[in-house]
């Protein structure tokens, strides 16, 4: 019998026992012998199920040693982190699907596991049921990886859907993906970009191996979206989304951001809907390779945390290396990228044509709305600054 621990009871939490007590008989097949949760962390007591497994007192995990795993879901980098130092320390497994914790400390915490001769692994972090970093790292190993951007959000791309679909107003549609159980109470990490920059570097940390720091990462969200640009978009051929992106730099450097962009409808990522996500990755060799599902839920977010679980149980001593390094420089702004961009502005074409040339337009009705040719984003900032701009985006090309 493989025994291990759950720090937390929500969501996934929840759904990591669900998972390993529904699927006991594939698990056990697969791992010679039978997997089961002995404690599970919570803060407050509960009556349910689990409740004969509930334990507030840490070191009842940390200093058993029939526990071989811990599965982390608290979120943030409080407890989490304290917790899983320890685990770590005490020559414990651990698995996470807490991005925060390992945007900000992932390196640290995976120099620990080295040193310990364990496993942090953390599939579920970036996104949710749709397998990802195990692809990246391992399946596309002999790539240098130029690009990686997507959908990393589903609560603001279900928002973004639903504008297109109905024509609902971002508030609207926000009240909706909240009622719906997609967007939380406090919706601010997932609509202001921020919730899709702690995977942007995540990812950006595997693809490049040096650390990108979260706080250097510009991060806009979709809070400031008009539906008259959506509408402006979609007349033109195009899709709003909201996109992480992280690129590797001509001249060695790299860099990565969130923000809306505007997507060719003939791109695939365009027509990912709802709470789907889906992450394009460019490979040297490959091309471009997308990963698609949904990238949220309890029981896919548990699901990659289970099969984490199982990885570390069946490598021996430890799974192939993981990790990246501390290194931080060569961490460039965003603004150096090259790129056409979208204005909509309170004036003329004339006054488009004044700052930035030759323009294509897409509305012209009281409003001008157009796309710049490709020009770098100094560029378009500093040109901005001659027009009441009303609204901008980037072109994904």
């Amino acid at each position: 019998m493989i025994q291990i621990a759950i720090m937390g009871l929500g969501t996934v939490g929840t759904g990591v026992a669900k998972v390993v007590a529904e699927n006991a008989r594939q698990i056990e097949h697969k791992l010679g012998e039978p997997l089961q949760v002995k404690a599970i962390l919570v803060r407050h007591f509960k009556d349910g199920p689990y409740r004969q497994l509930m334990t507030d007192d840490f070191r009842k995990i940390e200093e058993d040693d029939d526990i071989r795993v811990v599965v982390e879901t608290i979120g943030g980098v409080g407890a989490a982190y304290e917790y899983t130092k320890r685990a770590l320390m005490a020559g414990k497994h651990v698995v996470t699907a807490n991005k925060q914790l390992v945007a900000e400390h992932g390196c640290e915490l995976l120099a620990l596991a080295k040193k310990k001769n364990v496993n942090y692994l953390f599939e579920a972090s970036v996104g949710g049921g749709i397998p990802i970093l195990h692809p990246l790292t391992q399946c596309m190993a002999a790539n240098r990886i130029d690009e990686v951007y997507g959908i990393l959000n589903g609560t603001t791309n279900y928002i973004l859907t639903r504008m297109v679909r109905t024509g609902a107003f971002f508030t609207d549609a926000l009240r909706e993906a909240q009622a719906k159980g997609y967007a939380e109470a406090d919706p601010t990490a997932d609509v202001e970009g921020i919730d899709a920059g702690r995977k942007i570097c995540i990812l950006a940390d595997l693809a490049f191996g040096h650390q990108v720091e979260p706080d250097k990462v510009p991060m806009e969200g979709i809070t400031k979206l008009s539906l008259r640009d959506v509408k402006i978009a979609q007349r033109a051929g195009y899709r709003i989304k909201l996109l992480g992106r992280a690129v590797r730099l001509p001249g060695g450097g790299r860099t990565a951001y969130v923000a809306p962009h505007l997507i060719p409808e003939e791109n695939p990522i365009a027509n990912v809907e709802d709470v789907f996500n889906a992450v394009m990755v460019k490979g040297n060799a490959t091309g471009e390779v997308m990963f698609y599902g949904k990238g949220a839920g309890e029981l896919p977010t548990a699901s990659a945390c289970v099969a984490d679980v199982m990885e570390c149980l069946q490598a021996s001593p430890k799974r192939e290396e993981i990790g990246w390094s501390d290194n931080t420089d060569g961490f460039e702004d965003p603004l150096e990228l090259h790129t056409r961009y979208y204005f909509r502005i309170e004036g003329s074409l004339t006054d488009a044509a004044m700052a930035f040339g030759q323009v294509e337009v897409l509305s012209e009705d009281g409003e001008t709305a157009f796309l710049t040719d490709r020009i770098s984003g100094q560029d378009a900032v500093q040109q901005a600054k001659f027009l009441n701009v009303l609204a901008s985006m980037r072109v994904l090309s």
